[in-house]
């Protein structure tokens, strides 16, 4: 058995999947360029049926990387299988992924089938791909709660239909790992082609229990040799495995005897690319990649760390990219300072695009005293809204103890001008109230969050916005100093996705 572990990366499908977190085709091919940088060695680059912007980001992507595998997901249909080989045409090395539900729910309520017609139909899709590519990887969706015997059954079909990699999901998040690892196991002794290496197994793990690392783990140790992740474990519901979490557990642990091709270097790099381009904040204690992953409150800690690093600390910081010693940016830096923090957060920026960002950053820094990664990365994320068709021209709200909040906003709609006026129960109501006085479009605020970047008076929010517009939910980012403004800019964020 190989001690070789191959990295399946599905950021750009599973974690696209997430609301609010799509990424246009430029953006993705800047993913997928980084997890080429990173050692990926698998990219699921889209749903090709699933929407034009899919099939088209599948082409590019296949264009822009060079090495990595890319790969296609499908359902068990010729025609979804068609499109997807026609959206991997340029792509050096191509992978058709398709399954089918095998779960007894599956098969019952969602297939209204019958275990033996669903092997029929998985040999089937399998052999179909096949005409287009040598590398099918087949998925039996719900494997989690699937019975192993029939598991394997469908398992060793497939494989003798043409599959080169059979992936068991965990779609539900439900095993817990002593079971996940165990029908790992039960299938690499009960399916004779895979001990021979005809194929190999894939984990793919859902984190609905907390469980998803864990699982992954557990899969890998009992013959899984491919793990499907993403980057900061994105993706549906409560996400994926963490594409980070499996690379350091691994790193940390050469007792185990498996090695991936992740140059761990580049984590936090490619972390915080995702996160700004998702508009997705990582939680500050999440493993590996949130800001207090590496930091230290407890007295007790600090002496020890202070002493010998490794008294509390099992990863060196710059082994994931962490330059503990990082430029501090203030209204002092100079635009090479910026763009090399922006290249270390994995935001590339030149020319006028660096000049605008730059006068930000200095407007900025004039109002903090120091500008940490998180406004950096906001500034980035604002440049991309230079092209939208709503602009915010000036906001005035006047607010106070014993006055109702009146706001007066002017608008640039495609190069004419508005204002307007309102009041409201409190100065982001009036804003939003004299913005709708202008867009007259019945639009609904479903959702409003506020997020503090750190503590502080002169702190920069995050502001989250769905607005429900013509039966469609749409989602907007904004972020400032000033709250009422990053809200109206979220807002506004909305307005610029509507279907026209």
């Amino acid at each position: 058995m190989s001690d070789r572990l191959f990295i399946f990366d599905t950021t750009l499908r599973d974690g696209e999947q997430v609301p609010g977190c799509q990424l246009n085709t430029v953006e993705k091919i800047q993913v997928a360029k980084q997890l080429e940088i990173l050692g990926v060695d698998v990219i699921e680059a889209g749903f090709p049926i699933s929407s034009p912007g899919d099939f088209n980001s599948v082409i590019e992507i296949s264009k822009a990387v060079t090495w990595p595998t890319i790969c296609a997901l499908t359902r068990a249909v010729e025609k979804d299988i068609d499109v997807a080989a026609d959206a991997l045409k340029y792509a050096k090395r191509k992978r058709i992924h398709t399954g089918i539900g095998t779960s007894e729910s599956h098969i019952r309520y969602k297939f209204n089938s019958t275990p033996e017609e669903i092997i029929e139909r998985a040999v089937a899709a399998v052999k179909y791909a096949k005409r287009y590519v040598e590398d099918v990887e087949f998925y039996a969706e719900d494997a989690g709660r699937t019975d192993n015997e029939y598991l394997a059954r469908v398992v060793e079909a497939v494989v003798k239909a043409g599959a080169t990699v059979v992936n068991i999901p965990d779609t539900t998040g439900f095993r817990i790992p002593n079971e996940y690892g165990e029908k790992i196991k039960y299938l690499m002794e009960h399916v004779d082609d895979l001990s021979a290496g005809k194929a190999i197994l894939s984990t793919h793990c859902h984190n609905d229990l907390g469980m998803a690392t864990a699982n992954t783990i557990a899969g890998a140790i009992n013959g899984a040799r491919q793990v499907e992740v993403t980057i900061n474990g994105i993706g549906e519901r409560a996400g994926n495995t963490s594409l980070e979490e499996i690379a350091m557990i691994f790193k940390t642990h050469p007792d185990l005897g498996i090695e991936t091709n992740i140059n761990t270097t580049k984590i936090y790099q490619t972390s915080r690319m995702v996160s700004s381009l998702m508009n997705m904040p990582v939680q500050p204690n999440k493993a590996i990649v949130g800001k207090n992953a590496f930091a230290h409150s407890s007295g007790i800690h600090q002496d020890g760390v202070l002493k010998n690093v490794k008294t509390y600390e099992i990863m060196d910081p710059k082994e994931v990219g962490i330059d503990d010693n990082a430029i501090v940016l203030t209204a002092r830096s100079g635009r090479a300072a910026l763009k090399h923090r922006l290249h270390v957060l994995g935001v590339e920026m030149e020319g006028e695009k660096l000049d605008r960002t730059y006068q930000e950053f200095l407007k900025l820094a004039d109002k903090k005293k120091e500008v940490n990664d998180d406004d950096i990365l906001v500034l980035a994320g604002a440049d991309r809204a230079v092209s939208h068709s709503v602009k915010l021209d000036f906001l005035q709200v006047t607010s106070g103890l014993g006055t109702r909040p009146v706001a007066s906003i002017g608008l640039d709609i495609a190069g004419e001008k508005f204002e307007a006026a309102a009041s409201g129960n409190g100065p982001v109501d009036a804003a939003i109230k004299a913005l709708k006085v202008i867009i007259k479009r019945e639009m609904t605020l479903k959702e409003f969050t506020i997020q503090a970047i750190n503590k502080g008076s002169d702190d920069v929010a995050k502001v989250h916005m769905q607005v429900e517009y013509d039966g469609s939910v749409y989602y907007g980012f904004g972020a400032g100093t000033d709250i009422v403004t990053a809200s109206v800019e979220a807002y506004i964020d909305c307005i610029n996705k509507f279907r026209k």
